[in-house]
Order: C-alpha cells, then structure tokens, then sequence
C-alpha cells in the first residue's frame, strides 16, 4: 500500500498579515514587528512535551482562514499550528513566517515549521543553518516556541531531499547543531513518511539502482532496495540531533487508485503507528514499529504532525460525517495515548483543495459545515491539551 502525505501547501499568503495586524497597510513591517516584540525568556525545548495528555493542533489553511477564527470554530485555542517554507528562505518566505509567528504569538501556542530544502540538500550550508537558528532564537525571544520540521518524508521519492541517507543525515545534523546552539526555545523534528509502500518505485527521486544511495538503502543486503528494506533506518541522524519523531498518517481510501470516499477500517491509525497494519490496503507488517522503535525505544516524544480523512464532495461513496468522523475518532480516541504512550502531538490537516493524486477537490476539513464542527467538538478527549495547557514565555 502506497501512502504518502498530502501535497505541501502554499506558503503563508501575505494577505493574511492584514487580518493579524489591522492598524498595518500590509506585511512588509511583520518580520520588524516580531523582532521589535517585548523579548523575553524562552520556553526550554523540553518544556514543549506535555507532562500528560496530548497536544491538539492544525495545519490551517492560512490564506482562508486566521489562527484566530479556526480557534472560534472549535472553541478551542490549538496547541500547535503549522507553516511551511523553503530553506534557504527568501525575503517573502521570512515575511510569510513572520506573518505566522505572528499569529501564534496572538493566539497562543507553538508552531510546527516545516522547512523543506528545494533546492536540493546542498543548499543547507552552515551558513543556512546559523541565519535559521538566530531567526528561530529572535522568534522564540518574542514568545513562540518553534519544533522544525526538517525535509519531512526524506524516505520518499517525490521530493528533492529524498533517498539521499548520507547527505540527508549530513544536513539534519546541521541544522539541529545550530538549532540546539543557538536557539533553546526551538526544537527539531524528524519525520519520515509511513513505510508502506517503500520504497515508492518510480518517483522522480528514487534512488538510481547500484549508486551508493542505493547502496545504503539496501538494509537486508540482498542487492536491490524493496519493501522488505527498512523505510526508516538509514535515514536516522542520531539521538542528539532529535527532539520528536513524528509521521503524518492520512486516511486516502482503502485500496488505490485512489478518490473514493470510504469510512476508515478500525484500528488502521494505530496498527499503521505500531507496524502492525494489516488490512484493505495490504500487509505492511514488514514496516517497522515506529512508535516503539523511535517513541519508546528512544525515548522520544511522537508526533502526527499532519493527518485527515480524504472526502471528494459529489464523489460518491460514504457520506462525509461517517468518513471523517470514522478517522478523527481514531486520532481523538480516549484510549489513544494509551495504546501509544509516547504519543505527545497530533494536528488535524484543515483545507479544502485539489490533490492531483486523486486530480479532483479533497476537503479535508473537520470544522467546514455545522454539523462537522458539532459532532467533532463533542468527541474531543479529556487528553487534549490545547494552548492555555502550554508554558509561557516569561518576560
């Protein structure tokens, strides 16, 4: 079973610093404004992991939506909202962070930047990294704590970064070295995509047969790289350089090609976390136990920094209620945090947009209609831990 993450979203519109900043003509003064906020004492890194409990957050779609108005919707403020953005960043990538951090610092919580490296890991010099963790130290000073997500789904083959271990490792442990330097109100993030399907054969950026990527990725030695092959191993920077794990698991349908709208098997989120997935899509039990081995065995708190539940309005099918309500009551299930104890961060993927695997409109939302924002709001577990749950930055 092929499972990869729904495609990245566009960076932070500048349109949205309007409906931050309403006394501002536009974006340009965001980035100043962040850095000229009142300064104050970090939250260290290890603080952001819950002593208890879960944090809830969202991956909004920021051109639609404010931080804010998700938060009215769900009568709750998120623990975490996440951003993307290209390294190295561009003066309109640092305007549209800005324009994030701002938000957060507004409405409370963390937020879960991605940094996805375009330009091929090359680009992620040591000067990179250094101007990186100075921005994330000023960010972190103005009262937003940051986890970077470094080149997430490196063990694909459909993004620059991918199936290069080596090089991969090289530049992770860069930036989580200035990171950790320089920035102690930031953490780093590790985050592969799910296993199944490994080692996603005939993307643009498979590694070519019988080069030493190859080579390195061939885990069980028997000459080719295949799914009995460990999808996550190789790619691994070390203990000292992470501070979470993490894996997006979204729920596409039960068998590709996919686009139909079909309620969830019970059971799948976990068993596909646990390596224990055996089902519609196909036995992936050759996929290690990710929470076990990177959770427990590391002693690292574990993430879902994306998932949802594919519905193709008109599509046919199951209705929408039963499709996404069959998911988020597996990643909202009171017994969650206790079939995944290292389990410390899930956020709810919150858009509605075309996904050229499926080549139609996916609405991923769970608060787009009324009768979505009830019945989600009523299944929230007492595990949630939301923004007010978070420690503060202290002047």
């Amino acid at each position: 079973m092929v499972v990869r993450c729904v495609c990245d979203p566009p960076p932070l519109p500048v349109l949205l610093c309007v409906a931050l900043v309403a006394s501002t003509a536009g974006c340009a003064g965001s980035e100043a404004a962040a850095d000229a906020a009142a300064e104050c004492v970090p939250v260290p890194r290890g603080e952001l992991v819950p002593a208890d409990g879960v944090l809830v957050g969202a991956n909004v779609d920021w051109g639609d939506q404010t931080l804010a108005e998700y938060s009215a919707a769900l009568g709750h403020r998120p623990a975490v909202a996440v951003s993307f953005t290209d390294l190295p960043m561009t003066a309109q990538d640092l305007q549209d962070v800005a324009g994030a951090v701002d938000q957060v610092r507004a409405d409370g919580g963390v937020l879960l930047l991605t940094l996805e490296p375009s330009g091929g890991l090359a680009t992620v010099t040591d000067a990179v990294a250094a101007d990186l963790a100075e921005r994330l130290d000023g960010w972190n000073r103005a009262g937003v704590p940051v986890v970077v997500r470094f080149a997430h789904e490196m063990n694909g083959s459909w993004y620059a970064w991918a199936q290069q271990p080596a090089a991969y490792v090289a530049a992770f442990r860069r930036v989580a070295t200035a990171v950790h330097a320089t920035a102690p109100g930031s953490a780093t993030m590790w985050a592969p995509n799910y296993g199944g399907g490994y080692p996603f054969t005939g993307g643009p950026h498979q590694a070519p047969a019988g080069s030493p990527d190859a080579a390195a990725l061939d885990t069980d030695g028997d000459g080719t790289v295949t799914a009995l092959d460990d999808p996550y191993a190789p790619y691994w920077p070390g203990t000292d350089a992470v501070d979470w794990v993490g894996m997006s698991l979204y729920h596409w349908g039960d068998t590709a090609p996919w686009g139909e709208n079909e309620v969830p098997e019970a059971g799948k989120l976990v068993a596909q976390l646990t390596g224990e997935y055996a089902g519609l899509g196909g036995d992936d039990r050759a996929v290690p136990d990710f929470h076990g081995v990177y959770g427990v065995g590391y002693g690292k708190p574990v993430a879902i920094p994306e998932t949802a539940a594919l519905y193709v309005p008109g599509g046919g099918g199951a209705d929408e209620l039963a499709v996404k309500q069959g998911w988020w009551r597996q990643v909202l299930s009171p017994e969650l945090h206790r079939a995944l104890p290292q389990l410390a961060m899930v956020n709810w993927f919150e858009w509605d947009k075309h996904e050229a695997e499926v080549d139609a409109e996916v609405d991923w939302r769970a608060l787009g209609e009324p009768a979505l924002r009830s019945a989600v709001t009523a299944d929230l577990p007492g595990w949630a831990r939301w923004a007010d749950d978070l420690p503060h930055c202290t002047p």
